[in-house]
């Protein structure tokens, strides 16, 4: 074969890109930097995000995915060209085979879009496999054997839940919570209480430094700058964990409520092999402290962290890239 095998994990936060036989070879933010009067490309990726709200007038830095699908047809299919070219190296000749992730609560339209952005970003053959059983797969969990496996996969824009047999999906659910969503309760509730505006860089910095699911055993600190919304002047407030906790736990609840459903969907004989493997974290939000415990308590069965939780959704989509035939009924394609 000429012509390359390329996995894509199209995320709402970040976007990787494995190559078969190479392993991981990009690892961008989702972000596409476009000049309004002539809508052409100005920079991709971590050169984007450097932008993201400090940008002249007549450049506009955006994430093109909103809740892991397309919100913006034009620069995702940008973003997945200069994606496919990184991979592909300089060779025009062979067209690459592409597979790309999506939630598994897409729609038939919103699958299409993703379809075809894939082709128009120059595919030979495009593939789509629900995000879920990318990361089952990934995590190296037994999902040929007739057992059930539970994954959660918590990205930047959806919390996307799947039991797992046999090489597909028994049941499955998708909450649009996630890393943003965090995010933006954070920025809330810094503006309602200390009348001051982040931007979504500083609310995020906020979360990984201080941020957690249950309390901490020591309370922790940090300074956060924005502007205040009175006097329109620069300003620093000093946050604490614990308040970090308090307004994380209404959009952390939303995921909790999510697994628990999907747990009400799943077959018993399936559910009770759940209860002795646990429940399996991935995606980039699963790495918030404490989110192990707080799943734990909520649903009453053990869950965990994978290892590498970031890398299982891309990892998963090269493996099944590498392997078609055996999962040929849970693709999409045209």
């Amino acid at each position: 074969m000429l012509s390359k095998k390329i996995a894509i994990d199209l995320g709402t936060a970040n976007s990787l890109v494995y190559v078969s036989g190479k392993g991981i070879v990009a690892n961008e933010p989702t972000v596409v930097a476009v000049n309004v009067d002539d809508e052409k490309i100005v920079a991709v990726g971590k050169e984007a995000r450097d932008m993201f709200g400090k940008t002249p007038e007549g450049i506009v830095a955006t994430r093109p995915l909103k809740n892991g699908v397309i919100a913006d047809y034009y620069v995702t299919e940008a973003l997945l060209r200069y994606l496919i070219d990184k991979a592909n190296g300089r060779s025009r000749l062979f067209k690459p085979d592409v597979m790309v992730s999506i939630p598994a609560g897409a729609t038939s339209v919103e699958a299409r879009a993703v379809l075809d952005a894939t082709y128009s970003a120059g595919a030979r053959m495009a593939y789509l496999i629900p995000e879920p059983l990318a990361a089952a797969i990934g995590t190296g969990l037994p999902i040929s054997e007739p057992t059930g496996n539970m994954v959660v996969n918590i990205g930047g824009g959806t919390c996307e839940i799947a039991v797992v047999s046999l090489y597909g999906m028994v049941s499955h659910g998708s909450v649009r919570v996630g890393g943003n969503t965090l995010d933006e309760s954070i920025a809330t509730h810094i503006r309602r209480k200390y009348n001051l505006l982040i931007g979504d860089n500083t609310s995020e910095q906020v979360k990984i430094s201080i941020g957690a699911a249950f309390p901490l055993a020591k309370e922790e600190k940090i300074e956060v700058k924005g502007r205040d919304s009175v006097s329109g002047l620069p300003r620093t407030v000093t946050i604490t964990s614990g308040e970090v906790v308090q307004c994380l736990s209404h959009p952390l609840s939303q995921i909790a409520i999510g697994i628990k459903n999907v747990l009400e969907q799943t077959p018993p004989e399936l559910a009770s092999d759940i209860i002795d493997k646990g429940i399996v974290l991935t995606g980039g939000t699963s790495l918030l402290r404490n989110l192990d415990k707080y799943i734990t308590h909520f649903t009453g069965v053990p869950a965990h962290v994978s290892d590498e939780p970031l890398l299982c959704v891309v990892k998963g989509v090269g493996k099944a890239l590498d392997n078609i035939e055996i999962f040929e009924k849970s693709l999409k394609r045209k």
